[in-house]
């Protein structure tokens, strides 16, 4: 099983990734935590240019290919080979960043992303998708505090730095594609508190798992 969490930046992902965890855990489910870009030591290395504020001049095409290399590594060496052995994997971010990224909001041809996506993917997705939802201008101030309090990395700002409707189209546009696809996004409102986000992931999260006859001890 592959469960993604997705959203804006200071969304929450990292945090209720780890209560994910802990709510597997407790009912006897063994997980891998993962992320893109980085899940993998290549990705890392891909991570360092992506993510860096000092490559702002990156082409949106160059963005796309260097975020397809990244998923096909992870994919190869990491997801597929966990998912075989019975693990349930948890990743930050998975293609719908690169749908509502690089198409939505850089305007790159979408035809074009979803041929990369069949390459990439050849009709594999994640089975639950949470998109964590909350107003740009928020989930941007919570990232910012993050950064300046220093437990989020400086060296990995450059999405941070984009201006604040380019975060508002990213948002529109994971909304669109859980309006287009109900039966595996479920969006969870992200602007309340740590706790009341977890209780509703969780809520959300049990049923699915009964329904894959993976409830064990639900």
């Amino acid at each position: 099983m592959l469960i993604t969490l997705e959203g804006i930046e200071g969304s929450g992902k990292t945090t209720q990734i780890s209560h994910i965890v802990e709510f597997l855990k407790g009912i006897g489910h063994d997980c891998v935590v993962t992320k893109e870009p980085g899940g993998t030591g290549i990705g890392e290395k891909i991570r360092s240019i992506l993510l860096d504020p000092g490559n702002a001049e990156i082409h949106p095409l160059t963005e796309l290919l260097l975020y397809a290399a990244d998923r096909v590594q992870h994919i190869q060496e990491l997801i597929h080979p966990m998912i075989s052995m019975g693990k349930i994997v948890i990743c930050d971010r998975f293609h719908d960043s690169t749908t509502v990224y690089q198409g939505v909001s850089r305007g790159l041809d979408m035809k074009m992303i979803h041929d990369v996506h069949q390459l990439v993917l050849g009709g594999f997705k994640p089975d639950v998708t949470f998109v964590l939802d909350l107003p740009a201008e928020i989930g941007l101030m919570r990232a910012w505090d993050q950064i300046n309090n220093g437990s989020r990395p400086s060296a990995e700002t450059r999405f941070e730095n984009e201006k604040l409707i380019f975060h508002e189209k990213v948002r529109r546009g994971y909304l669109e594609l859980a309006r287009k696809e109900p039966e595996r996004f479920i969006v969870i409102d992200a602007s309340g508190n740590e706790n009341d986000v977890k209780e509703k992931i969780q809520s959300e999260l049990a049923p699915r798992l009964i329904r894959m006859n993976l409830n064990k001890d639900i």
